[in-house]
């Protein structure tokens, strides 16, 4: 199970896997736990199977027993019988993970791509794509800190571009951004931390 060292900015409620693993090797790990048989993909088996091996490995490591993982009716994962808030993600190879005893959390990871900048009108407002400019990283972070703010909320019915904004940045290899969830009802303000590197980039709450 390679984990990936965060340079320090790892907490203990932050774990980042590069899969290597086959399968069979993870699925024995995870036991009694076993992947649905309704999900058919070879890769999306190896991406179900690590990210709980990823979340028990955080549980274990603040003392807590892993019993399995939840989902509410909007798809929001939650650890069976406990308390605490969890976030997951994949971009094969890779999966990050979140968890954290009261504060609803949020995680990303996405691989730079060209196909971000064709997006990019139906994600970023007009003030992001200003910012990010054809610099597909700055988009990649856009991408994943909304995402990031998307599993904040935990809830449907949120357009990126209208509810979901993030405040312009400069580009450095790790660094914070300011966010913010807006709702017919309230608005809601959001830290996240980025870490760029040169295969993918991590977005994730903000957390004491």
């Amino acid at each position: 199970m390679p984990l990936i060292d965060l340079n320090g900015v790892n907490t203990g409620k932050i774990a980042l896997w590069h899969i290597t693993e086959d399968e069979s090797f993870l699925a024995d790990q995870l036991k009694p736990v076993s992947c649905p048989g309704e999900i058919i993909s070879p890769q999306k088996r190896v991406e179900w199977l690590s990210g709980r091996l990823l979340i028990r490995y955080l549980t274990d490591a603040m003392g807590l027993t892993y019993q399995g993982i939840v989902k509410d009716r909007f798809g929001k994962p939650f650890l069976k019988n406990l308390d605490h808030h969890i976030s997951l993600s994949h971009s094969y190879p890779y999966v990050a993970a979140q968890i954290h005893p009261s504060h609803s959390v949020g995680i990303d990871i996405e691989q730079p791509k060209e196909k971000l900048l064709r997006v990019a009108p139906r994600i970023l407002n007009a003030v992001e794509l200003e910012n990010a400019g054809s610099d597909i990283t700055k988009h990649c972070i856009y991408w994943s800190a909304k995402e990031a703010l998307y599993k904040i909320y935990g809830k449907r019915g949120l357009l990126f571009t209208n509810n979901l904004s993030i405040e312009p940045f400069d580009l450095e290899e790790t660094g914070y951004l300011k966010g913010c969830i807006k709702t017919e009802d309230n608005s809601m303000l959001a830290e996240l931390q980025y870490i760029v590197h040169k295969d993918y980039v991590l977005v994730y709450s903000k957390t004491d």
